[in-house]
């Protein structure tokens, strides 16, 4: 019996259609080759984010973010392409995480350490308790992660475009420290988290069904993008509560 009961994913990169593509090559995709590519992924992320970080450029950490968005387009419509695409869009985000973490540490001294911390102890305890079974990703859990990412998604976009009039939503501002804000990051940061859970199931089921080996990349991209949204929202609740001091 398929313990995986669909190819829902909170996580927008890794839709119904993402590893339906198996095919008859030789190479197929595994487990251990997708926790390889990640673990590749990671390291040229964090490499140029270390070194962006010392010497932050604000019109290189734009383009590193608008860069980055157009490499995740185009992995996202040619996933054949995710060996080539998905190193380039780690490295492209390195430098932009490099410059967001120059700007929430020059606010709060420390905090980047606790959040890569943070990111890093809720990885390995999702992935141990998704490996034991204490966490079961049942259909159920997957609309709800799913309904509430894209409500997430929702003021996201809201937030985007009220910034082009004003100040934005007061709840996504770092420096609100109310408890109706800070809550909403700690939400946002939950459902961050619970996603990881559904991407480990996704590329556990897509080794499973024989997805051709470049989907071990496409499957990195869609823990490293979950990984970003994380840490982002990490960074984001740690300044919050750093303002209340």
């Amino acid at each position: 019996m398929n313990r995986h009961l669909s190819y829902r994913s909170g996580n927008p990169v890794l839709s119904k259609s993402t590893f339906n593509r198996a095919s008859d090559a030789s190479e197929k995709m595994t487990i251990e080759g997708t926790v390889n590519k990640t673990a590749i992924s990671l390291l040229l992320m964090v490499g140029t984010g270390y070194l962006t970080f010392e010497s932050m450029n604000p019109v290189f950490m734009i383009s590193c973010g608008i860069g980055g968005f157009i490499v995740a387009l185009i992995t996202i419509f040619k996933k054949e392409w995710a060996p080539i695409t998905v190193p380039i869009y780690a490295i492209l985000e390195g430098g932009l995480l490099g410059g967001v973490s120059f700007l929430y540490n020059t606010l709060y001294d420390g905090i980047v350490t606790n959040a890569i911390y943070l990111t890093v102890g809720i990885l390995l305890s999702l992935l141990m308790a998704y490996r034991s079974g204490l966490i079961k990703p049942t259909e159920n859990f997957k609309l709800g992660i799913a309904a509430a990412t894209g409500g997430i998604a929702i003021v996201y976009l809201i937030n985007f475009i009220m910034s082009f009039f004003g100040p934005g939503m007061g709840i996504m501002n770092i420096q609100n420290a109310s408890l109706m804000s800070v809550g909403f990051s700690l939400l946002v940061v939950v459902i961050a988290a619970l996603n990881l859970v559904l991407d480990f199931d996704f590329i556990e089921e897509g080794a499973e069904k024989g997805a051709p080996k470049f989907m071990e990349w496409y499957g990195a991209f869609g823990l490293l993008v979950t990984l970003v949204w994380l840490y982002l929202e990490i960074l984001r609740l740690l300044a919050k509560l750093n303002s209340r001091k």
